[in-house]
């Protein structure tokens, strides 16, 4: 008996490929901006209801927005399949790796990006809608016009970016209004200088592919002027819903100590144009959206 199941089951590597196959489909999606994008969502959500949201709502949110923005990271991945190849940062990636083809990765986009409507309409039609425009905006406007034609892509790009924490807003106020505008303009201003500064880490990168990136274009310099200008920008918006009364003193405070010292980051780089600069800010910068964020839901439950 023993040897019939070993025949009928020999030892072979199905389950790691099986494993790897899986793995290769769930970096399509690009977890870590997929992570940063639904914590966005979340705090959106969590900032509207004061700290307390159905977990009904708040699961159909965060799984509609994963699949909606998966299947669009998974999109971006087949249009710049060739480019991924080239660059040392992307070549590893699941296309370019041969891990799968591009037809598959284009099939796997579209089919979880269509999975998201559903959970997208449990909550509401102007979720959905919210969602599809995300979609369309960086799918085809950003990774298939724009990223290739100006060295404003990323700010005009940004807007995609911006969406999740007004939907997630508008998902427990059933609208959009001053504080979920707010919350988008965050966002917005807070992509130049973080992925700026990634760019000037990477320029060479960029430059080798003939994507207009700003530091490709307009030199170290010009980019680093730039971060000082949205990180001033951004500090800014952060403390005027404060100033409104939409946000209350602990927001405040947490907004200025976070944009302070993501300002003196952009000085400091600056001056130094060092890529051990550029990758500590844009580190930090990831951090500060969370921080910023944690710190306005914390604020809104206690005025609750």
């Amino acid at each position: 008996m023993k040897a019939y199941f070993q025949l009928a089951w020999p030892k072979t590597a199905l389950l790691p490929l099986i494993g790897n196959t899986i793995k290769a489909y769930f970096q399509l999606t690009k977890p870590k901006i997929a992570l940063l994008l639904l914590i966005n969502t979340a705090a959106g959500m969590l900032a509207a209801g004061g700290g307390s949201i159905s977990w009904g709502t708040g699961m159909a949110v965060l799984i509609a927005g994963y699949l909606c923005a998966g299947g669009a990271a998974a999109m971006n991945c087949y249009v710049d399949r060739e480019l991924d190849l080239i660059m040392v940062r992307t070549r590893n990636r699941p296309l370019p790796a041969g891990q799968v083809t591009p037809r598959n990765a284009l099939v796997f986009g579209i089919t979880i990006s269509l999975l998201s409507i559903p959970f997208f309409l449990v909550v509401s039609p102007l979720i959905l809608a919210m969602g599809a425009v995300a979609w369309v905006y960086y799918v085809l406007f950003y990774s298939i016009f724009l990223k290739r034609r100006t060295p404003q892509n990323i700010v005009i790009g940004g807007a995609a970016g911006a969406f999740p924490p007004m939907i997630g807003w508008a998902a427990i106020t059933g609208g959009i209004d001053v504080s979920a505008i707010f919350l988008f303009l965050i966002v917005f201003f807070w992509t130049p200088p973080h992925a700026y500064a990634l760019m000037l880490a990477l320029k060479e990168d960029y430059r080798k592919v003939g994507v207009p990136m700003l530091p490709v274009v307009k030199g170290d310099r010009e980019t680093g002027r730039q971060i000082i200008r949205y990180s001033v920008m951004l500090l800014i918006v952060t403390v005027i819903p404060a100033a409104l009364g939409l946000f209350g003193l602990l927001y405040l405070a947490t907004a200025i100590s976070l944009g302070i010292i993501l300002l003196a980051l952009a000085v400091r780089l600056y001056y130094s144009l060092e890529r051990l600069w550029a990758l500590r800010l844009f580190r930090y910068s990831s951090f500060y959206l969370a921080l910023l964020f944690l710190g306005l839901v914390i604020d809104r439950s206690l005025a609750a």
